[in-house]
């Protein structure tokens, strides 16, 4: 696999906050809160790139250790300090929540050492970690600006974390967490969506649950919804549930197929409580898509690309199709 180096990644990061930050600006955002929200989104969007950069979280681990993990943990609770203080939204609250979402995983990961991958700590991680995402008061951790970035925010927190609980203290390998491009990658990214989308689209139709009904008018936000699918829904999805719950449970059950199966399954079952629960509708159909992404991810060892055909069919949906 070709991998981006650190400078590509940084160049990568900086353009896509850059663009951000103009975005906002031209939307009329300014002043301190403006300001502290948008540093926080730069750099927790920084350490989720930075880790996909060829070698670093192998140069992390090797220069700073475990501790590495704490240095990213403290790291990450005092951006939020900076941003709650500019935002006028500090509480005792608000700060104790943010340092058991982030500290608590790393205790954990912390107490299985020596412990070969699929402990319980790792499975708690990985259950602790989407329901952080899934059900915590993100609004109310997140207030400025109007809750608009509080599920970013809250992504970027639980991958942050993750990431130190994983790469940096459990050392867990086969993540696949990086950003690159590998011989045949083409054909098992376009064979997977393509195969799905003949699954998907008759089995959804028939079910009711989607109708084809293009959405023209949005096709003008066509490459800017597509990479804020990718980076802030498939990129953490895939990494969540295919580098870390998929990897576990092949490596704790030692077959490839029942963690590619299991996995797929639980990512089906995540779904349960989307547009009204229980919704048995959306749990089929993401169960057969968390088996493409799988497959996808283990024929290429890179989240990378399941994340790739993740967004490609949540575009499409969003674009061609209504529930």
């Amino acid at each position: 696999m070709r991998q981006l180096g650190v400078l590509p990644v940084t160049g990568l990061w900086a353009g896509l906050c850059l663009t951000g930050g103009l975005y906002a600006t031209w939307h009329g955002y300014g002043g301190r809160g403006f300001a502290a929200t948008l540093t926080a989104f730069c750099f927790l969007f920084g350490v989720m790139l930075l880790f996909a950069a060829r070698g670093a979280p192998e140069r992390l681990a090797a220069r700073f250790g475990s501790g590495g993990a704490l240095i990213l943990g403290a790291a990450i609770f005092l951006v939020y300090v900076v941003y709650v203080l500019a935002t006028n939204n500090a509480s005792a609250l608000r700060l104790g929540s943010i340092a058991g979402l982030v500290f608590v995983p790393l205790a954990l990961a912390a107490s299985a050492s020596g412990a070969g991958a699929g402990a319980w700590q790792d499975f708690l991680i990985v259950a602790g970690v989407w329901v952080f995402v899934k059900f915590s008061p993100s609004h109310w951790l997140w207030p400025y600006p109007g809750g608009r970035l509080a599920y970013v925010f809250t992504v970027f927190v639980a991958v942050g974390t993750a990431l130190g609980c994983f790469a940096l203290v459990r050392r867990l390998g086969g993540i696949g967490y990086s950003i690159g491009w590998g011989k045949s990658w083409a054909f098992w990214i376009l064979a997977s969506y393509v195969v799905f989308a003949c699954v998907a689209i008759p089995l959804g139709t028939w079910m009711h649950f989607i109708r084809f009904a293009p959405q023209w008018n949005r096709w003008s936000g066509l490459v800017f919804t597509s990479v804020a699918i990718l980076f802030f829904t498939a990129w953490p999805e895939e990494f969540l549930f295919r580098g870390l719950l998929q990897n576990l449970l092949s490596k704790a059950s030692k077959s490839d197929t029942a963690g590619w199966w299991t996995a797929s399954v639980l990512f089906g079952f995540s779904h349960i409580t989307n547009l009204g629960f229980p919704n048995w509708r959306y749990v089929l159909l993401a169960s057969v898509a968390g088996l493409f992404y799988g497959w996808t991810w283990r024929k290429t060892g890179s989240i990378f690309a399941s994340a790739i055909v993740h967004a490609a069919v949540d575009v499409t949906w969003h674009f061609l199709f209504r529930s």
